[in-house]
């Protein structure tokens, strides 16, 4: 068992946990440095990088093979200090995971500033386009000229969103720079807030498509069906990239914090849903 943990052998890990009488011996055993099955955990010379992308990812993988771990051994053991480094698991943890939580905190600065940025100007443009609408505006009365268009009531309400979504966006990104970037704080906390600003932040660029999109059918007043498609499969090809490139990493942090953020996630297939339903709507309104 303590062969299998500080290997990182899950399987194993897993197959010898469901043996009730061996494990009820393995628990308790320590070895001759005074190594307890958690401080086995913290041993870092058979550690090969884990099996997740990205430093923050692999340091939260750890401290849930910590947490795993410690839930099967007594209690009292987790105050143990090893012979060797006079150290308790979770101080020796620490202290060997050193590196790994600088790399992790580098790396989730560098990817937090560059969200944050584009997040910045997508709220600069969105912000914007509400002053200089479409059509522009009555000098009699101030209202905008295609006030009663169907599509104007899909710019208005999409430049909203992309405005909200994509300064929520900024807040958690902000949010995530301005923390201590404390080891625990990479078990569930930053984690969560990436997702966060993440979700918005992919959400505030398929609105901003959408509000572009609007704009055009607004000014040009397309009929011909051909030329309308043209102009959604160009709107949506930022999008399409943004995802192709960023949602294997945002499904991965899912995929980890699945037990823990059922309540906060913005699913992808919510802001899918929203774009068909939307161009659904300017399709037949047209």
């Amino acid at each position: 068992m303590h062969v299998a943990i500080k290997n990182r052998q899950k399987e194993i890990f897993n197959m010898v946990k469901k043996m009730e009488i061996p494990m009820t011996r393995l628990v308790r055993r320590i070895d001759k440095n005074g190594y307890t099955l958690l401080h086995h955990v913290a041993v870092m010379h058979y550690y090969s990088g884990g099996t997740l992308p990205g430093p923050a990812l692999q340091l939260q993988e750890e401290l849930h093979w910590f947490d795993r771990v410690r839930k099967i051994i007594p209690p009292h053991y987790e105050m143990h200090r090893s012979r060797y480094k006079d150290k308790t698991a979770q101080e020796f943890f620490k202290k060997t995971h050193t590196k790994l939580l600088k790399e992790a905190q580098e790396w989730l600065k560098r990817t937090s500033e560059s969200c944050s940025t584009v997040a910045v100007l997508i709220a600069t443009v969105a912000f914007a386009a509400a002053y200089t609408v479409p059509g522009g505006s009555n000098q009699d009365t101030g209202l905008p000229v295609l006030l009663h268009d169907p599509i104007f009531l899909v710019f208005t309400v999409m430049d909203v969103l992309s405005l909200a979504s994509s300064l929520t966006s900024v807040v958690m990104f902000l949010s995530i720079l301005t923390s201590p970037f404390q080891l625990q704080d990479f078990r569930h906390s930053l984690p969560q807030k990436l997702i966060l600003g993440f979700s918005f932040l992919f959400f505030s660029v398929a609105v901003m498509m959408l509000t572009f999109t609007a704009t055009i059918l607004l000014i040009v007043h397309l009929k011909k069906r051909w030329t309308t498609l043209l102009i959604y499969t160009v709107a949506f090809l930022p999008v399409s990239i943004f995802a192709l490139l960023q949602v294997p990493l945002y499904l991965t942090f899912m995929n980890t914090l699945k037990s823990s953020v059922n309540l906060i996630r913005i699913p992808i297939n919510s802001v899918l849903s929203l774009v068909r339903a939307t161009l659904s709507s300017i399709c037949k309104r047209r």
